[in-house]
Order: C-alpha cells, then sequence, then structure tokens
C-alpha cells in the first residue's frame, strides 16, 4: 500500500487529539487511581478488558465514565495500545466528548468517531488503490438531488414530502435491502403522502441513478461502500484489522443492520468489542435503529460478558421511581436505584384547558423555578413535534423569560461569536503577561461584550449571552491557561459542536435532548394524538413513543413537570390525558386522574 500507520485511516488530524500546543504536560491518573473513581460495577467494566462485553447501562448510571475509563485503564496498563483502539458513537458532539474525556484521562490518542466519520476516513484512504482516483464527493443536499430524481419520474411532491422520502431512501439502505425486498416491506409501512411502493421504488432507483451519474455518495453509502471494500479487499480488512484491535461501540442500542455488519466486518473472526447501551432509549427505530442486537449480544457471542449499570446518579428518588414505573414490564428495561439522597417533588401534572393556556402555564412555571433559585439555563421545555415549539416561545417571549431552541443556529455559527473569536486568534500570538480572562475580556467588549448585562430581553440580551458563556469558559480555564491555549480550545470546540451553555431555557424536541439533561424538566402536550403521537397504531409504534417518553423524564435531575390540553384552540376539538401518565402515580393539578388508558 505504500503507507506508513502514522498516516493511515486512523484519521490523521483527529480534532482534539493530544495537548494543546505549548500545553504544560499533566501526568494521567495511574491505574488504581482510575478505578477509584469508579463504583464497585463502573469498576467492573472497566476492569473486563479483553472479549465480548455488553454493558446494559440505564439512563444517568455514568455510562460515558465508565467506558472512557475502561478504555484509559486498558491504556494504563499496557493492555490496549492507543493507536489500537477505536471507540465509536452516533454524533459529532459524542464523539467530541469521548475525546475531551479521554485526553483528561491520558488517553488522548485513542481514535473516538462516529461511524460515518471512521468509515469515510478508510474510505478515502483505501479508494485510490482498490477503485481509482479520488473518492467520490458526498451529496450536500439529498433533499434536493430526491426533488430532481422526483422530476424525472413525473412526481410532483412539496417539501415535508420529500424529507419522509428522504428517509424511506435511507431507511431501505442502512436495513440493506434490494428494491424487491423493500417493495415487500412496503408493505407494512406507511408511505409518504400514500404513495403507491412502487412509485416510490421508481424515486430511489432514479435518485440512484442521479447519484452515480454525478460521481457521487450520500451518507449511507459511505457506510456500505466501506462495508463492500473491507468484505470483498483482503489488503484493506488486513491493514484495517491490524490497525484497529479493540472496539468500543456507545450507544448501541441505535445500531442499524449496516452499522452492525460494518462493526463485524472491522473485527473480522476477533471478538474484543465491548458495547454500551440502553434498550429503554431505542427512539430511532424509524432511521432503522434496533436494540436487538444489544439485547441479543449474548446469543450473537456465547462467551460474552453482561454487565449492568442500574445506579442512577442523575436524578431524585422520586424520579427514578416514575421511570421504573413507566417502563415496568417492558424487554430489556432496568431497574434503575436512585444515588442522590437529596429528595425532590414528586412529578407533577398539570391539565390546561387549551394550548394557548398550556403556553402560559410553562411560562409560569419556569417562573415559579427561577424565584426559587433555579437559573434560566437549569429548565428545559421538551415537546414530540417541533411545531408545538411557536406557542412555548410567544408565551416565555412575552413573560421576559429568556430561551434557546436547541437545533437552531449554532453557537459557534453566531455572528457575534465568530467575530469574537477571529479577534482571539489575532491576540493569541501577542506575548503578554496579562493573565487569560483580562485578555479575553479586553478582546469581547471589542465584540459588544460589557462586565454587566444589558436591561431587558431581546436580541441585545441574547448577543451578551453568547458573549458572556465565552467568558465563563475563560473563567473556568485551569490555570497557567495561554490565550493561545484558549484560543484553540474554542476552535476545537466548534469542529466538534462541544458548546457552552447558555443561560436560557431550552426548547428541544423529545428526540434531540437525549443524552442531555437538566435540573429542571418541563414535558409538554401529554395527550392521545401528541404522546403517543396519532401514527403510531401499531404495539412497536406504541413501545417506541413510551421509551420516547422515558427519555424526557430521566433528563431531568431535580423536578418533572407534565402539561397536556385538553383542546387544541379555543374552538378545538377534545383530547385525552396520554395513557403514558398512569406510570407518575400522581394526580393532575384539578384533581382528576390523569390517565386516559
Amino acid at each position: 500500500m505504500n503507507r506508513t500507520a502514522g498516516t493511515g485511516p486512523a484519521g490523521a488530524g483527529c480534532a482534539g487529539a493530544g495537548n494543546a500546543a505549548g500545553a504544560p504536560a499533566v501526568r494521567p491518573p495511574s491505574p488504581d487511581e482510575l478505578l477509584a473513581a469508579l463504583d464497585a460495577e463502573q469498576r467492573t467494566v472497566a476492569r473486563t478488558l479483553l472479549g465480548p462485553v455488553a454493558v446494559l447501562a440505564g439512563a444517568g448510571t455514568g455510562k460515558t465514565r465508565a467506558i472512557t475509563h475502561r478504555i484509559a485503564y486498558g491504556v494504563a496498563t499496557g493492555t490496549y495500545a492507543p493507536n489500537h483502539v477505536l471507540a465509536l458513537t452516533f454524533t459529532t458532539r459524542a464523539a467530541g466528548e469521548l475525546r475531551s474525556r479521554l485526553r483528561s484521562l491520558g488517553a488522548g490518542t485513542v481514535q473516538a468517531r462516529t461511524f460515518h466519520a471512521a468509515a469515510m476516513a478508510q474510505l478515502s484512504y483505501f479508494w485510490p488503490d482498490t477503485v481509482g482516483g479520488h473518492a467520490p464527493r458526498i451529496v450536500e443536499s439529498k433533499g434536493r438531488m430526491i426533488a430532481h430524481a422526483a422530476d424525472s419520474v413525473g412526481m410532483q411532491v412539496d417539501t415535508p414530502t420529500l424529507r419522509d422520502l428522504a428517509a424511506e431512501v435511507e431507511w431501505r439502505k442502512v436495513q440493506m435491502l434490494s428494491y424487491e425486498e423493500y417493495e415487500a416491506a412496503a408493505a407494512e409501512r406507511v408511505m409518504p403522502r400514500d404513495t403507491p411502493p412502487r412509485r416510490v421504488l421508481d424515486l430511489m432507483r432514479a435518485y440512484e441513478q442521479l447519484k452515480d451519474d454525478r460521481r457521487q455518495l450520500d451518507f449511507e453509502d459511505v457506510l456500505l461502500a466501506t462495508l463492500g471494500m473491507v468484505e470483498s479487499e483482503p489488503r484493506v480488512a488486513s491493514y484495517v484489522r491490524q490497525q484497529y484491535r479493540f472496539f468500543v461501540v456507545d450507544e448501541y442500542q441505535d445500531v442499524s443492520p449496516v452499522q452492525h455488519d460494518l462493526l463485524r466486518a472491522w473485527l473480522g473472526g476477533r471478538d474484543d468489542v465491548c458495547v454500551v447501551g440502553d434498550a429503554s432509549q431505542t427512539i430511532y427505530s424509524f432511521a432503522g435503529a434496533s436494540s436487538r442486537y444489544l439485547l441479543g449480544f449474548g446469543s450473537e457471542f456465547p462467551r460474552g460478558s453482561v454487565l449492568r449499570l442500574e445506579r442512577n446518579y442523575r436524578s431524585t428518588p422520586q424520579v427514578v421511581h416514575a421511570a421504573n414505573a413507566l417502563m415496568r414490564g417492558q424487554p430489556g428495561a432496568l431497574d434503575l436505584v436512585a444515588q442522590t439522597t437529596e429528595s425532590g417533588p414528586e412529578p407533577e401534572v398539570l391539565s390546561c384547558v387549551h394550548d394557548g393556556d398550556e403556553a402560559q402555564t410553562v411560562a409560569r412555571r419556569i417562573a415559579e423555578l427561577v424565584v426559587g433559585g433555579a437559573a434560566h439555563g437549569e429548565c428545559a421545555v421538551l415537546y414530540r413535534l417541533g411545531a408545538q415549539a411557536a406557542a412555548i416561545e410567544s408565551a416565555l417571549g412575552r413573560a421576559g423569560i429568556p430561551y434557546r431552541v436547541q437545533g437552531g443556529t449554532r453557537f459557534f455559527d453566531r455572528p457575534e461569536v465568530k467575530l469574537a473569536v477571529h479577534h482571539m486568534r489575532g491576540e493569541a500570538v501577542r506575548q503578554t503577561d496579562d493573565e487569560l480572562t483580562r485578555r479575553v475580556g479586553l478582546v469581547l467588549q471589542v465584540s459588544g461584550w460589557t462586565p454587566t448585562p444589558p436591561e431587558g430581553t431581546g436580541a441585545v440580551r441574547e448577543q451578551w449571552e453568547a458573549l458572556q458563556a465565552i467568558m465563563g469558559l475563560a473563567e473556568d480555564a485551569p490555570a497557567g491557561t495561554t490565550m493561545q491555549q484558549f484560543t484553540q480550545d474554542l476552535v476545537d470546540r466548534a469542529a466538534t459542536h462541544h458548546e457552552p451553555e447558555l443561560d436560557a431555557v431550552t426548547l428541544a424536541t423529545l428526540h434531540s435532548s437525549k443524552g442531555l439533561e437538566w435540573p429542571h424538566v418541563v414535558v409538554i402536550g401529554a395527550a392521545e394524538g401528541l404522546l403517543p403521537i396519532s401514527y403510531a397504531t401499531t404495539e412497536a409504534a406504541i413501545d417506541e413513543e413510551r421509551r420516547l417518553f422515558y427519555v424526557g423524564l430521566t433528563r431531568a435531575r431535580r423536578s418533572v413537570t407534565v402539561t397536556w390540553s385538553q383542546q387544541g384552540s379555543t374552538r378545538g376539538g377534545g383530547r385525552v390525558a396520554s395513557r403514558f401518565l398512569a406510570a407518575l402515580d400522581t394526580r393532575s393539578a384539578d384533581g382528576t386522574p390523569p390517565a386516559a388508558a
């Protein structure tokens, strides 16, 4: 191959690897220190370094802590060579978090990547020698290309239907179904706008032909092409398996068939793999995720170890009790045990007259929490559909409560933040003895920051909050951090979407809240037709909605408030409370039982 290991598909230039330029060397923790930071079950995970291992880790049980300490312990004891370990996850943010934690534990050279990033690195590296030329470009806008494909087959589709068709394209490919297999499976699926499956197949074929004509790949192709390359090219398989000896996969309940098969191809005949997940948090079945690989791990690897993490360090006993009750009897459900001694309020269900009343009720609840000592940034409002956010945004705005929408403009894409980072990069080259916070403060003032916040709310206050978040990072930086190191940290954060927290209420869909947590959580829209959603008509679909509600509940550290409205508007039709509310073992604010069924 005429390549050296130092420039291979391990991913040279991995963001965040190693110490920042000029950073002082820090003694990594010893093996005993790594184990001392864990509880008994986490310690068992860390010590089980070889062979197949499945870790069933409930919400708030410290799974990321356990697996990062496990990797670091393997490196510290010499069991793992760091360049032979590949840690895999599903989002760029999660991969960045893994890298950050591994750096702090002395294992910063271990690769932590998403499935797609790892596959793309291998595909780009091996393509010239196996296929020839440069690897194809990645499709920038799948929706636009699908729209062109739809035009070519005479289909007239609107934007929402395009999104649904794109989801069908992705689902078929991650399930690795042929066109014929997809047509058979489509009989059990809800087609976008009731489009006949054969017409969807016409579009799929046209889309694939358009990609081929333009010599492009989409994200699903990256996984499929890498899998095909490893399976069909002995040189590629040998190189990859020599490079990676030990695998760790986070969020294994979200793995799709193509990701599962790619992992097995990377392993070859070996079985040094540790997977971590929680079947109760499987909420992406519509995208091809399946918990069957996590729950069936013992059958797939008969000599494997299956370990459990059930000590919940996040939530109060009241929240944990509600979460356990919701999932009792569900496949793979764990029995969480609250570890905090701090008692909190029972989850409260608030019944509202209509959606407008519900939004005002949420604003009042947030205001009550703030009066009680909570910061705005310690509160989150979660909902099933993005369209539910509009009424909440309006109510919070009228109440003068700052908020941010999860999935909106990224922090480092905000104009004032980009300008501040630009100025800091210029300031970082100057050698001065000024302390970090003074230098950062001077730069931020050029971008419009002041030591005291402006009055009121609105765009000016939002801009100040963003710049204040940068000042907060400077104030929290370790002693001795230089301006150059701090600026590089900002650049690394931007690359990995590791954003600082703003003092504003977070608005997020239940799906996008996964992996996050707040002291106080409000879940809105807990009515039949919204949660569970109206199109969840099968038992499997209802179970997925239950898991989605579980994810919402377990984001809370101290308090949970659940709201629902009896009608959509002042003239809307009637609703009934969600069947899931029975598990909260409480009564709604008006004294009536909350459950509908």
